[in-house]
């Protein structure tokens, strides 16, 4: 460069480009992914006293007694605890049991009814039978015929889990591009071929969604199952049905609070299980 060039005028490498905008701290991102769920929960307690002390009479309150009691009372109660966390091991059993065969049933299922439309006429309106039955009508026929043990009781999870995972693995396995399958028709693949590799992994985000679905249901009917079926060695579902009937309400909220959390981390793990396995596409698709 002379003398006589301006800053301006300088040659295309001398000038620096801006680099990318700095990465947001990460602490600023937890903090915006924790905080509302925070928010809602703080609200939640305080709505809860307000209705022990502002709503129910002093005579009522044993009807929902305030957090502190819970915590004092039956968290803190070592026995109390300890057998909740018993009964929380034999449940969480029978639901991952459950689950599972669902998972190889309802796969399955779907699967065959998606190979030929003759066959999802055939099966397809089972499933859906299958759902719109009350389950807690057939609980005392599954007791009758396979007695009131882990059987029964796994029965009624995997009767509960099913339809999810067979309506989802269908739709993603139906909703496969046209021109890719047409493309592999084109190299002559065979069905099996095509649904190795090109129907199950398009249809990997459905088939997450119905297990995220299915999976909280399983522990639903490992609680049902447990009221229902009063014998063996106890579960969630008998400790919370003793703790109505002996109005033992903080130990029935613990209860309850512990078979919420139960539900909410089997379905955030498949919701862990879906990213790792599948990708955040959605997320990416919105982005763009």
């Amino acid at each position: 460069m002379s003398l006589t060039d301006s800053p301006a005028e300088a040659a295309p490498d001398e000038i620096v480009a801006p680099g990318p905008p700095a990465a947001r701290p990460r602490r600023r991102i937890r903090l915006r992914s924790w905080l509302p769920p925070l928010l809602v929960f703080v609200a939640l307690v305080a709505l809860w006293y307000a209705i022990t002390y502002g709503v129910l009479d002093e005579q009522r309150r044993f009807l929902m007694p305030p957090p502190d009691l819970v915590v004092t009372d039956a968290l803190f109660d070592r026995t109390t605890l300890e057998r909740m966390l018993v009964a929380l091991g034999r449940t969480a059993r029978v639901a991952f049991v459950g689950l599972a065969i669902a998972i190889v049933i309802g796969m399955a299922w779907a699967v065959a009814m998606s190979q030929a439309r003759w066959v999802e006429r055939s099966l397809f309106p089972y499933a859906v039978a299958l759902q719109c039955i009350p389950i807690l009508a057939l609980v005392p026929l599954i007791g009758f015929w396979f007695d009131f043990g882990f059987l029964s009781r796994t029965i009624v999870c995997v009767l509960i889990a099913l339809f999810p995972i067979v309506s989802n693995t269908l739709f993603g396995l139906q909703s496969v591009d046209k021109g890719q399958r047409d493309l592999f028709a084109l190299h002559g693949a065979s069905r099996w071929t095509t649904l190795r590799k090109l129907e199950f992994p398009a249809a990997m985000p459905a088939i997450f969604a119905g297990l995220r679905i299915a999976a909280g249901l399983s522990v639903i009917g490992a609680i049902v199952g447990d009221l229902f079926f009063k014998q063996g060695d106890p579960g969630l579902g008998i400790l919370i049905d003793n703790y109505r009937a002996r109005l033992q309400s903080p130990e029935l909220f613990l209860a309850i609070i512990i078979a919420s959390l139960f539900g909410i981390a089997v379905f955030t793990f498949f919701g862990w299980l879906a990213n790792r396995v599948v990708g955040r596409w959605y997320d990416t698709s919105k982005a763009g």
